[in-house]
C-alpha cells in the first residue's frame, strides 16, 4: 500500500499541495473521477482526500475510492467524515473500517444539517454534536492523523469569527493535527483567521481552500449557503466577460491564481484545490504559478 505517512507531519515537513474529491454516483462519475486522479498524481500533491455524503450516504465509496487510492497511486489518501446520521457507536465501527482498510489520515467535520447549512443543527440520538467530540473518537480509536475544517469567514451558524478560531483551537487541543479551510476569495479573510488563531497559542498548520471561479452563478449560490462572500471586485473582472465563457473561465483562473500567490508569498502552509473530479482547473493554476510537475 502508498505511503501510510501522516499528513499532520507532511503538512509541517513541507510546502503543501492537495486535492479534494468527492465519491462518483455512477460508472461515468468514476471514469471521470479517476481520469483526474490519473492526471493530478504527476503533481506529486502532499494528500488527497475523498468527501463523506450526508448521513453516511456515501460511506462505503469513500472507502473504497480513499483506500483504492491508496492501494494503487504513490499519493497518501484520507476519508472524510462527519457525525451526521450517525450514533458514537457507528461512528466508531467507521473509524475501524477506515483503519482495517489502510486509512491512517481522516478529515474530522461535524457535517451539514440535511437541510442545508444554514439549517438548524440536530444532533442524531445516541451521536455527536461537536467535531470536537468526533476528534476526540477518531484519536482514541487508533493511531490517526486527523484534519479538521477551518472558516475565514464566519460559519452559517457561528455568533462571531473569534468563536470560530475559538472552536477552531479547541479542535487542535482535542488532537487535530491540520486544518483546510472552507473557500473564500480574500486573503486577508485567510491571514485573519491564522492570527486570531496564533494569538489563542496554537500553531495548527492551516491549509487555504481554493475553489476556482468557473461558473459565477455556481459559486454566488454556493456561497450564499456556506457563508463566503464573492467580492464585488471578482464580480466584477467576470462579469466583464459576460456572454465569453471561455474569457470568464480564464479570468477565474487568473484570480484563482493571483489569490494562490498572494496566500503563499503571505506564509501560507500550502494549498488544498476543490477539484470537483476534475482536473483541468487545478492543472491551469499550477502553470499559472509555474509550479512544475
Amino acid at each position: 500500500m502508498a505511503n501510510p505517512r501522516r499528513i499532520g507531519e507532511l503538512v509541517r515537513e513541507e510546502r503543501s499541495f492537495s486535492f479534494e474529491f468527492f465519491p462518483p454516483k455512477d460508472d461515468a462519475g468514476e471514469e471521470q473521477l479517476w481520469q483526474a486522479i490519473s492526471e493530478l498524481e504527476p503533481f506529486r500533491p502532499t494528500f488527497v482526500s475523498v468527501t463523506y455524503g450526508a448521513g453516511g450516504s456515501t460511506r462505503s465509496t469513500t472507502v473504497r475510492v480513499t483506500s483504492r487510492i491508496a492501494r494503487e497511486t504513490s499519493m497518501t489518501a484520507m476519508a472524510h467524515l462527519t457525525c451526521v446520521g450517525h450514533t458514537r457507536q457507528e461512528l466508531e465501527a467507521i473509524v475501524d473500517s477506515y483503519a482495517a482498510a489502510g486509512i491512517h489520515n481522516v478529515m474530522v467535520l461535524r457535517g451539514d444539517p440535511a437541510d442545508g447549512p444554514r439549517a438548524p443543527w440536530t444532533p442524531t440520538d445516541g451521536g455527536l454534536t461537536y467535531a470536537t467530540e468526533l476528534v476526540e473518537l477518531v484519536r482514541e480509536r487508533g493511531d490517526f492523523s486527523v484534519g479538521v475544517a477551518a472558516f475565514p469567514e464566519k460559519h452559517p451558524s457561528s455568533a462571531s469569527l473569534d468563536h470560530d478560531a475559538d472552536v477552531l483551537v479547541a479542535k487542535a487541543r482535542a488532537g487535530a493535527e491540520f486544518a483546510v479551510t472552507q473557500m473564500f476569495f480574500r486573503a486577508d479573510d485567510y491571514f485573519g483567521l491564522v492570527d486570531r488563531v496564533r494569538a489563542r497559542g496554537v500553531d495548527i498548520p492551516i491549509l487555504p481552500g481554493i475553489m476556482p471561479i468557473l461558473n459565477l452563478a455556481n459559486i454566488r449560490r454556493q456561497g450564499e449557503l456556506i457563508g463566503t462572500d464573492v467580492p464585488a471586485s471578482v464580480i466584477e473582472r467576470i462579469s466583464a466577460h459576460d456572454g465569453d465563457p471561455v474569457a470568464m473561465r480564464a479570468a477565474g483562473i487568473e484570480l484563482a491564481a493571483e489569490l494562490c500567490e498572494r496566500l503563499l508569498d503571505g506564509g501560507a502552509p500550502g494549498l488544498h484545490f476543490y477539484t470537483l473530479n476534475r482536473s483541468k482547473a487545478t492543472r491551469e493554476i499550477f502553470a499559472a504559478l509555474n509550479l512544475a510537475v
